[in-house]
């Protein structure tokens, strides 16, 4: 046997492995795709929760966010529950009503096949 017939396999064995432990992983993550209040909405009425949808279902237990108040006044909020028509949807009520000013929302979900994303945005409420 030649060492051209041996040699071929062998590299072509060496590109597929490259080529397989190289390629990107398809990993999927929940992204915010929609919130209420929305982003850099101005709100005439106080809402009453925050309701964040993702594009795939999260762990509300690993999940959380930090509502705070005209930069740095933290605003209690209570706990998170999921949608249950819509695992992909978490809703935090608060625990006192909204008062006129300037809101940014941070929050980190674990999305069920467990990645984490997290995010953060404004409103306002007049």
């Amino acid at each position: 046997m030649s060492m051209q017939r041996i040699v071929a396999p062998v590299y072509a064995l060496a590109l597929f492995a490259g080529a397989v432990l190289c390629a990107p992983r398809a990993e999927a993550h929940a992204h915010l795709k929609t919130q209420y209040p929305a982003a850099n909405a101005t709100m005439t009425d106080a809402p009453q929760a925050l309701t964040l949808t993702f594009t795939e279902a999260v762990e509300p237990t690993f999940s959380g966010l930090t509502l705070t108040r005209n930069g740095n006044q933290q605003v209690p909020t209570g706990a998170i529950k999921t949608d249950p028509a819509n695992a992909a949807q978490i809703i935090v009520p608060f625990t006192q009503p909204l008062t006129a000013g300037e809101y940014q929302v941070a929050w980190h979900v674990v999305s069920v096949d467990g990645h984490k994303t997290q995010g953060s945005y404004t409103f306002s409420v007049k």
